[in-house]
């Protein structure tokens, strides 16, 4: 595994990791989907790349605590998550919006947020500004009366991402947010991202390398339920060459890190 110092770990240095993993196990069903990962991330924006199958999902859904770990060790905003965790708290900290999420489709916008804010227990005081600055900030202040079953799927995908942000998260998860957003949305999210990242612990699962490297302090690669590489997007794109597959620096990188991988692995 190649590694190189990210830019969140070198501002972590006088801080707590928010997200501490040793030797993580997790299953998917009876498959071991992330084997033996070991992984900090602190503060700022951070890419998870890799091919389907990679165990990407499955390490979300961990970090989620939708899912407990198999086997290693897995903290959480200094909490250890296990049987004796105290995930209430744990979760309050947490925003995370996977790749499919649920809604009832009669709910407007500002209704799913406040319920999903609601679920999260934040103070009821607090919840009317806070919805209204989350819808806000995903650019749906004209649809949020609109019923959830008549938005698009760019604006299903942007009222997700509102839910994920209402309780200004410590620890953002993102599966795959750029799913059915136009590119000038896509260049919104990205400034999105950027804010805030300066504050919170971002976690972004995607196959767009682009958005990675345009949006990202730090690019997180992972094959086989293990790490191939951590470090800036810079570096990323230095370790690819001419010969290696792709349109850009990055994605060359992203793909001569795969190859090597998958032959030191024998496959």
């Amino acid at each position: 595994m190649m590694r190189t110092v990210s830019a969140a770990e070198t501002a972590a240095t006088t801080h707590p990791w928010a997200v501490h993993a040793e030797g993580l196990r997790v299953r998917a069903g009876r498959h071991v989907a992330v084997d033996g990962l070991d992984l900090a991330l602190g503060t700022g924006v951070h890419g998870l790349l890799g091919p389907n199958g990679a165990g990407k999902t499955t390490l979300m859904r961990a970090v989620a605590t939708v899912v407990k770990p198999a086997g290693g060790r897995l903290t959480l905003l200094g909490e250890q998550v296990g049987d004796r965790a105290d995930l209430r708290r744990v979760r309050r900290g947490l925003g995370y919006l996977p790749q499919q999420f649920g809604f009832y489709p009669r709910f407007t916008v500002r209704e799913f947020v406040e319920y999903m804010a609601w679920l999260k227990e934040m103070p009821k005081a607090t919840i009317p500004g806070a919805v209204q600055r989350a819808v806000d900030r995903v650019g749906l202040t004209a649809k949020a009366d609109a019923r959830m079953k008549t938005l698009s799927g760019g604006m299903l995908r942007r009222a997700g991402i509102a839910q994920a942000i209402v309780n200004d998260p410590a620890v953002l998860l993102l599966d795959e947010p750029t799913v059915g957003l136009d590119p000038e949305q896509r260049l919104e999210f990205r400034e999105l991202l950027r804010d805030v990242g300066v504050d919170s612990c971002v976690l972004v699962s995607t196959h767009l390398v682009e958005d990675v490297v345009a949006a990202c302090t730090d690019v997180v690669l992972m094959n086989d339920g293990r790490l191939v590489y951590q470090g800036v997007p810079d570096d990323l794109a230095a370790q690819g060459g001419a010969g290696d597959a792709g349109d850009s620096p990055a994605e060359r990188g992203y793909s001569a890190l795969l190859r090597r991988h998958r032959a030191e692995a024998g496959r």
